[in-house]
């Protein structure tokens, strides 16, 4: 087994370095290929996991999932990771077919996106306090939502990433791919004032090499996706919010928004970093939704 965990271990870093993953889908990642390591091994596949995986062995662990009564959207996701990794396998030639390539995964209805009202961000931007990590929540905040950045994309900001003088922050998203994006005054405030102020109280706890990240933990290394998550998730709990909120939730709430103020769809797609313009598209239904409801509310013989 150690071979294939050495070649896990190279998919892993592919994920991070190669496709600029966020900590959170390289551990589902993780979690996923392990589940199904473990799954051939009990059918005593053993080494064959990599070398000689046959469609019987997927079949009987479409089976299992769906015996154990996993949600369509979990089994898409576990047969996409193993797609992935399958691919990965063979453009490094360890194989040269991927067993994968031609499983289908469950038809899914699209979720309309979960996002927050103007009012419900404007609380949350004005929750975080006055101290050192509050005003560092203040920057982090206003800049997830002035720009729709992923929390990968987030906490991957270096300060030479930003250009506060013109207003822009360069972001590295899904692939790689560079996108530079606009932000507001409020934004920049919030930033000037933590780079001149709070980061270096924050740096000057860090012990170890030195770094140019932009948004730092209390004792001045990086900030990561998780604590970002947690961070937001004490501001949904003061706020009593019944949503489930997460660093996506602002980035869905960034696109409604522009696009109930009418901006273009072409526009917003390149603001997300969106390869596809039916990704973006999701988000109007969610404004033709909020129409609906309104012309309900509002029109007398509705």
């Amino acid at each position: 087994m150690e071979r294939l965990n050495d070649l896990i271990q190279q998919y892993m870093l592919y994920l991070q370095v190669e496709k600029n993953a966020s900590q959170h889908t390289v551990h589902s990642y993780r979690a996923d290929i392990d589940h199904f390591i473990l799954f051939v091994q009990q059918q005593g596949a053993g080494e064959a996991l990599f070398s000689q995986i046959k469609p019987i062995h997927i079949r009987a662990y479409l089976v299992e999932l769906n015996k154990d009564q996993y949600a369509r959207r979990t089994v898409a996701r576990k047969i996409a990771c193993l797609r992935s990794f399958y691919r990965f396998l063979c453009r490094e030639n360890y194989l040269t077919d991927n067993p994968f390539a031609g499983i289908h995964t469950p038809k899914l209805e699209k979720k309309l996106p979960v996002f927050l009202d103007a009012v419900e961000v404007k609380d949350m931007l004005e929750l975080p306090g006055n101290d050192l990590l509050g005003r560092r929540d203040a920057a982090l905040l206003e800049t997830l939502y002035a720009t729709g950045a992923r929390v990968s994309e987030l906490v991957g900001l270096g300060i030479g990433d930003l250009d506060l003088v013109n207003r822009f922050v360069l972001l590295f998203g899904k692939g790689a791919k560079e996108r530079v994006v606009p932000i507001g005054r409020t934004a920049v405030r919030a930033l000037e004032y933590y780079l001149t102020v709070i980061r270096p109280q924050l740096y000057s706890r860090h012990k170890g090499s030195v770094h140019q990240t932009l948004f730092l933990n209390r004792n001045g290394g990086p900030l990561t996706d998780r604590s970002v998550r947690r961070m937001i998730d004490k501001y949904v709990e003061i706020l009593a919010l019944k949503k489930h909120v997460t660093p996506h939730t602002i980035r869905h709430s960034f696109a409604t928004h522009l696009l109930d103020n009418g901006a273009d769809l072409r526009f917003v797609q390149e603001l997300l970093g969106h390869v596809n313009l039916s990704t973006t598209q999701l988000y109007t239904h969610v404004t033709k939704e909020r129409l609906k409801a309104v012309y309900r509310n509002a029109h007398p013989r509705a």
